[in-house]
């Protein structure tokens, strides 16, 4: 057995070798990813109906989940500027979940994104279950574009192409369908009249909608106005979502804005009907981080936006996000998707978790087993590219890219070409990414790369947005680590342009090769960059490169950190 292993090794190694790569041609053999965060490796799950916070580990913000009643469920996530747009995770009891998709992956879905931001595109995606129709909604807003929604009957397939509601301003759409069969819109919008008292006022709005011609009917109406303590003057009522729960409705909104000096909290109203009138709770909010101690240990902040279902058992669970910060509130990894039970007061209020108390890295889920490929902890992940199609987990921007990759020229290689068009642009680049998941990783990818002008380049891209990125690249000669930036200049008199102010951190002659394995760590606040020629002896470029350039604490924006494959002339 160890001499058929040795020989089959010693064949792969060759077949690697052999590999004919044309000048100006970029080949990625292959992509491994492992996690290593402390606080998963120092404290085991106790049990196997035992798992951790968050639950889709990495950025996923903004999630919505629902049911079907039938022993299936649903989460959906934010995706901003790339493409494809909105994954949709499937689970049968809650704790183990898989990526079965993505909700907008065709060029029709998503026909606005070029020219938006990373952090314009796709707000707050709303899925929910109809089933008077047995169909499945996923409403959105594009911000470049307007609301609009998209459904199937079967979410592993195609969802229909996109359905505007020009008449439902602002942003956060989320359906609701009662038991009679009728369904509402409910979203968050300007302050009455476009007057605001004062800044972060908004309201929430609801309209009837027709499900069997997929329109709107009837007036647009205020239900909620400033939020669940008006004379407080809270900011940023957002992210509606509309329940039905034993004969009673229920409303609940995000609130106090996700920024780190902000207040982000979930509170919860009541009403008799879906246009309300609505009552806060007095205990408002029903989830949030603050006001706790900043030098907690592992602390958890920005919690809010969340959405709820009902399991087969009849308890309660809610989804929402939250950031994992390193250090004094920075971070690279987004906002994160995290579970907890809900529980109910004596007068029938639902609280996600009661003030003054931590969110939970570790939540059990009593009676269910989890599996072994898991969406939290430390976890790891290869592609061999061997595939026809990238994995749903890899994205793009701003389009499909199909004249900028292949997996099908050179069979078990991702091709990528060399494209003018660079990651700090606002179109489409050559690059695949794919989301960093721990503040301790490492990363690593081997490429077939021969440049043919000394402005070509490829190798590993850590990537915040446009202005904050960190490249480890492969260029005519040698490996360098660039700290990628821009700014704007601005002359009066004239547009703004937009300047580059990238620097080299450090490089490393490479001298002659066949191929080149490339590798970025993270320990926790820091980044390495690594190389090995033909796959022998690791050489660092640097290390210890500062990580919050790449957080939004320093460099704003909706998303975390991704880990691109990239090539660029």
């Amino acid at each position: 057995m160890k001499k058929t292993l040795i020989v089959l090794v010693a064949g792969l190694l060759a077949a690697a070798c052999s590999v004919d790569v044309p000048q100006g041609t970029v080949l990625f053999d292959n992509y491994h990813y492992e996690g290593n965060d402390d606080f998963y490796a120092q404290n085991p799950l106790p049990g196997d109906d035992y798992v951790y916070n968050p639950m889709l580990a990495g950025w996923y913000s903004d999630p919505s989940m629902c049911s079907n009643g039938e022993g299936d469920y649903f989460i959906v996530t934010s995706t901003f500027s790339f493409f494809p747009g909105v994954p949709i995770f499937h689970s049968r009891d809650l704790v183990n979940w898989e990526q079965i998709g993505n909700v907008l992956d065709r060029p029709e879905h998503l026909p606005h994104l070029d020219g938006q931001r990373v952090s314009g595109g796709i707000y707050a995606p709303d899925i929910k279950y109809n089933p008077h129709n047995k169909t499945y909604y996923m409403i959105t807003t594009d911000v470049g574009a307007g609301n609009f929604f998209v459904k199937t009957q079967d979410p592993w397939g195609d969802w229909s192409d996109p359905i505007y509601l020009p008449e439902v301003k602002g942003i956060d759409p989320s359906f609701f369908f009662d038991e009679d069969g009728r369904a509402y819109i409910v979203n968050n919008d300007d302050a009455p009249d476009g007057k605001a008292d004062y800044s972060g006022h908004r309201t929430i709005r609801c309209i009837e909608f027709d499900v069997a011609n997929d329109r709107t009917i009837g007036e647009r109406k205020i239900i909620v106005n400033k939020g669940s303590r008006p004379e407080q003057e809270p900011i940023w009522i957002e992210g509606p979502h509309l329940y039905k729960i034993d004969g009673t409705y229920y409303l609940m909104c995000a609130e106090g804005g996700t920024n780190i000096n902000e207040k982000h909290s979930e509170v919860i109203f009541k009403g008799e009907t879906p246009f309300g009138p609505f009552i806060s709770y007095e205990g408002n909010p029903i989830l949030t981080q603050v006001g706790l101690d900043p030098a907690r240990p592992n602390p958890i902040i920005c919690a809010g936006h969340a959405d709820m279902v009902k399991d087969a058992n009849g308890q309660w669970w809610a989804v929402f996000l939250a950031d994992r910060p390193y250090s004094n509130d920075a971070e690279n990894l987004g906002r994160e998707t995290h579970m907890l039970p809900v529980t109910w007061t004596a007068d029938k209020w639902p609280v996600i978790l009661p003030q003054g108390e931590t969110v939970p890295l570790i939540v059990r889920h009593e009676g269910v087993k989890r599996g072994d490929k898991v969406t939290f902890g430390n976890f790891a992940f290869t592609d061999d590219f061997s595939a026809q199609e990238l994995d749903p987990a890899w994205l793009l921007l701003r389009g499909p890219a199909k004249d900028h990759y292949s997996l099908t020229d050179k069979p078990g290689f991702l091709e990528l070409t060399i494209s003018e068009s660079k990651a700090t642009q606002t179109h489409t680049p050559s690059i695949v990414l794919r989301r960093m998941h721990h503040h301790k990783f490492e990363a690593s990818s081997r490429l077939y790369f021969k440049p043919a002008g000394e402005t070509e380049a490829a190798g590993m891209l850590l990537f915040k947005d446009e202005s904050h990125q960190y490249f480890l690249k492969v260029s005519q000669g040698k490996v360098s680590v660039v700290k990628v930036e821009t700014r704007m200049v601005r002359v009066p008199g004239q547009r703004p342009t937009i300047e580059d102010a990238s620097s080299e951190l450090a490089s490393a002659p490479i001298g002659n090769f066949k191929f080149v394995d490339l590798k970025i760590t993270s320990d926790c606040g820091t980044f390495g960059f690594w190389f090995a020629p033909n796959g022998k002896n690791w050489t660092k470029v640097i290390d210890g490169v500062d990580a919050q350039f790449l957080t939004t604490l320093n460099a704003g924006g909706f998303t975390g950190t991704l880990i691109g494959l990239y090539a660029e002339k």
